[in-house]
């Protein structure tokens, strides 16, 4: 080998020590509050205490009893049902309304535009013990604004105690949740139209193409990625939510538990409430079973959804 070779030569790749010094505080961060809990979930669920609190090993006989013994199967089915309501209630309502407003929004010469969309967000950033506060006041039968308001539109005939009755709370609570965060979908949706280059409805509309047209054969496949980020992002959020049920309902999810989901059960079942007493193995079988669920529906998403998008796309 020459002395030019010998200069030019690709010298010997070392161990990238800088790129370890970096990710080492994130992973220790995560590893520590992320994964050593639920790891140590899981663990819990497999054992069982007796009354003295000593724990011995179960194995499945946990899951068995949530899910076949009448002590906790009524329950536990019971607030999967009503998650499966409260999250078609968003997909179909808050994701359709956001789609809605964001096409409205995306409208080349829409005056106040960026008004309208830091309205529409606002909820979103509000506490959920707020918004909770807030619209009972304003369902309240007794003193809420909520009967005048219909009643001055000609709707007061409709009005009821929406929040007291079982076959009404679930959806109304749903709904008042739609409202708080049908600004997350609106703004990811109105970020992907955005991208879409303009040439392609400039064209499209010198063919003849109308504006419905335009969105159903063009706009709309090109944000199905994005629709499907949405999708799956809003099925993770509603099989974790607890806090806005617990804000207007408290920990029982009355009346007669119509508006119980899995984060409230498993709030009862682990920490107890009232007169139930709490069981941390018992609390750490939802847990698994409710992190179970939602794999199961990510994995649904990558190797159903996201893998016929890219066939799609390329």
């Amino acid at each position: 080998m020459t002395g030019n070779e010998a200069t030019t030569a690709a010298p010997g790749r070392r161990f990238p020590l800088h790129i370890v010094v970096f990710l080492a505080p994130a992973v220790a961060i995560y590893t520590l509050f992320s994964i050593y809990p639920l790891v140590d979930t899981i663990r819990l669920s497999l054992y069982t205490g007796d009354a003295s609190g000593q724990l011995r090993f179960a194995g499945l006989d946990n899951f068995r009893a949530l899910f076949f013994d009448p002590a906790w199967s009524g329950q536990f089915w019971n607030a999967l049902g009503n998650n499966l309501i409260f999250f078609l209630i968003h997909m179909v309502v808050q994701n359709g309304i956001g789609l809605g407003l964001a096409m409205l929004l995306s409208l080349p010469h829409l005056a106040g535009g960026s008004v309208y969309r830091t309205l529409l967000f606002l909820p979103t950033m509000l506490s959920v013990v707020i918004i909770g506060f807030i619209w009972q006041l304003m369902l309240n039968p007794l003193w809420g604004i909520a009967e005048t308001l219909m009643r001055a539109v000609g709707l007061g005939s409709f009005f009821g105690p929406y929040l007291g009755e079982e076959s009404t709370a679930l959806v109304t609570i749903s709904l008042i949740s739609v409202w708080q965060f049908v600004g997350i979908p609106m703004m990811l949706i109105y970020a992907a139209l955005l991208n879409i280059p303009d040439d392609l409805t400039d064209a499209a509309t010198v063919d003849g193409a109308g504006p419905f047209s335009i969105f159903w054969f063009i706009k709309l496949p090109l944000i199905l990625p994005t629709l499907g980020v949405v999708s799956i992002l809003t099925f993770v959020a509603n099989f974790n939510a607890f806090d806005l049920i617990y804000a207007v309902k408290g920990a029982l999810a009355g009346p007669n538990f119509s508006t119980d989901i899995l984060g409230t059960f498993f709030y009862r079942t682990f920490f107890g409430y009232q007169l139930q007493v709490g069981s941390p193995t018992m609390g750490a079988t939802v847990a698994t079973a409710m992190l179970v669920i939602i794999l199961l529906g990510v994995l649904v998403y990558l190797f159903g959804v996201q893998r016929r998008l890219q066939r799609h796309t390329f």
